[in-house]
C-alpha cells in the first residue's frame, strides 16, 4: 500500500462518527428543548462554542497562537449589523454567509503578517490587529455608532419563515443549526490529509517542509478558515441580540476564548465547545455567589486544572458513562482529550 493510500485509510478511519458523539449532539438537542427559561444563556453559550471551535483550528490543530481572535468576530458582528441596517442583505441567511466571507477575506489579507514571525510574534501581530480594528470602529463612529454601538438593527426573519422572538428561542435553534453545520465542515477539515498535514506542521515545520508539505500555504488555508468560522460566530450575535457595539473587538473577549480553550482542551474538537458550557456555568455560579470576585475563582479553577491534568479530569468524569456504555455492548467509549493536551 503506498503512503498516500495510508494516510487516506486512516483519515477515513479517524473520521469515523463515535457513540460518545452522536451522545453529545442528542444531549445538546435534549437541553434546548429541556430549559424554556434559559433560551438567552444558551444561545450565549452556543456562540461561544462556535467562536472557541475557530480558534480551535488554528491553535489546537496548525499551532497558531492568536491574542486577537476577535478581529474576526467584530468584522462579522459589524458586517452582519450593517448590512441589516442599510438594508444590503436583508435574508439572516445570506448576511451571515456574507458576513463570515468578509472575516475571511481579512483572515487571508493578514494571514500573510502572521505566519512570517514565531508564537511571540503571532501573539503580538494578531492583539495589534485587533486592537488596530477597535481604533478604526471608535474612529469612524458615523458608521458604527461609536461607544452607543449601532442602532436601530431589525433582523427578518429567517429564510422568510422563523422570526426572532424576544425569548430567544428562534435564536438558539438557529444557532445551533449553524453550530452544527460549521463542526461538521471542521470536522471533515480535521480528519482530511489537509489536517494531518496541519498536524504535523505544528509538531515540526522544518520537517513537514522537509517532506514536501507546503507549510505556508496550509497556514495561510486554515486561518482564513477559521477567520471565516470567527466573522460567523461575530454575525450570530448580532443577528441574535440586534446589537453591535464596540466591544466586539475587545481584548477581554479574545481573553476569555483563551481560557475556554485552556477549560474544554485545544486540538480537539469538542473541547471548545465543552469548554464555552463549563466556562459560562462557572461564571454564572460565581457572579451570583461573589459578583465582586468571580474572575478570581475562575481563575482559581484554572489553576486546579493545570496541577491535576485536564486528562486525569476526563477520566473521572467519563468514568461512569465508559462503564455504561461498555456494558451495553461493548461500544467505543466516550473519546477524552488527547494525552498531548493534557
Amino acid at each position: 500500500m503506498s503512503a498516500r493510500a495510508e494516510v487516506g485509510r486512516h483519515a477515513i478511519q479517524k473520521a469515523r462518527w463515535h457513540f460518545g458523539e452522536i451522545a453529545f449532539w442528542i444531549l445538546t438537542l435534549a437541553c434546548a428543548f429541556a430549559f424554556p427559561s434559559r433560551y438567552l444563556i444558551m444561545a450565549d453559550i452556543v456562540r461561544l462554542a462556535l467562536f472557541a471551535l475557530s480558534l480551535d483550528l488554528i491553535l489546537g490543530y496548525a499551532g497558531v497562537v492568536s491574542l486577537g481572535h476577535a478581529a474576526f468576530f467584530g468584522v462579522g458582528a459589524y458586517g452582519a449589523g450593517l448590512m441589516a441596517l442599510h438594508g444590503v442583505v436583508t435574508e439572516p441567511v445570506l448576511a451571515l454567509v456574507a458576513a463570515g466571507l468578509l472575516a475571511a477575506v481579512l483572515g487571508f489579507l493578514t494571514s500573510f503578517l502572521v505566519i512570517r514571525g514565531a508564537d511571540l510574534t503571532r501573539l503580538m501581530v494578531t492583539l495589534g490587529i485587533a486592537l488596530l480594528l477597535e481604533a478604526l470602529a471608535e474612529r469612524f463612529s458615523d458608521i458604527t455608532g461609536g461607544t452607543d454601538g449601532l442602532q436601530g438593527i431589525e433582523m427578518q426573519p429567517i429564510l422568510g419563515l422563523f422570526a426572532f422572538d424576544m425569548f430567544g428561542k428562534v435564536g438558539l435553534f438557529y444557532s445551533l443549526a449553524v453550530l452544527f453545520m460549521l463542526f461538521l465542515l471542521a470536522r471533515r477539515v480535521v480528519h482530511s490529509p489537509f489536517g494531518l498535514s496541519l498536524r504535523a506542521i505544528k509538531n515540526n515545520p522544518l520537517r513537514a517542509a522537509a517532506i514536501g508539505v507546503p507549510v505556508n500555504r496550509r497556514l495561510i488555508a486554515i486561518y482564513t478558515l477559521s477567520a471565516f468560522c470567527a466573522g460567523i460566530a461575530g454575525a450570530l450575535f448580532t443577528q441574535t441580540t440586534a446589537l453591535a457595539s464596540l466591544d466586539v473587538f475587545s481584548f477581554e473577549r479574545s481573553a476569555d476564548l483563551m481560557l475556554v480553550l485552556v477549560i474544554g482542551g485545544a486540538g480537539y474538537l469538542y473541547g471548545g465547545l465543552i469548554g464555552a458550557v463549563v466556562f459560562r456555568m462557572l461564571q454564572e455560579v460565581f457572579s451570583t455567589i461573589t459578583p465582586q470576585y468571580w474572575q478570581f475563582w475562575i481563575g482559581l479553577v484554572l489553576v486546579v486544572i493545570v496541577l491535576v491534568g485536564r486528562q486525569r479530569m476526563h477520566r473521572w468524569v467519563l468514568w461512569a458513562p465508559n462503564l455504561i456504555i461498555k456494558q451495553m455492548g461493548g461500544r467505543k467509549a466516550v473519546v477524552a482529550v488527547p494525552e498531548s493536551d493534557a
